[in-house]
């Protein structure tokens, strides 16, 4: 089962549109034009994507946990 993750290494601000470019597997500048554009339609996704940022969880690193 995939999950939803923000991502470490493909992000601007958070990480929210790079973790679902991954989830959906698309170019993550193609969720960052999305978000622009439904940002300046609706308010509503500012407020959905600081939601995102702090429920969706950071992606787990890929090396061995340090202790």
């Amino acid at each position: 089962m995939r999950r939803l993750y923000r991502s470490r290494t493909d992000r601007m601000i958070w990480g929210v549109c790079g973790g679902l470019a991954n989830y959906f597997d698309v170019d993550p500048t193609i969720i960052r034009v999305l978000a622009v554009v439904s940002i300046f339609i609706t308010g509503f996704s500012i407020l959905a994507y600081i939601i995102m940022a702090v429920i969706v969880p950071l992606e787990p690193t890929a090396g061995p946990m340090s202790q």
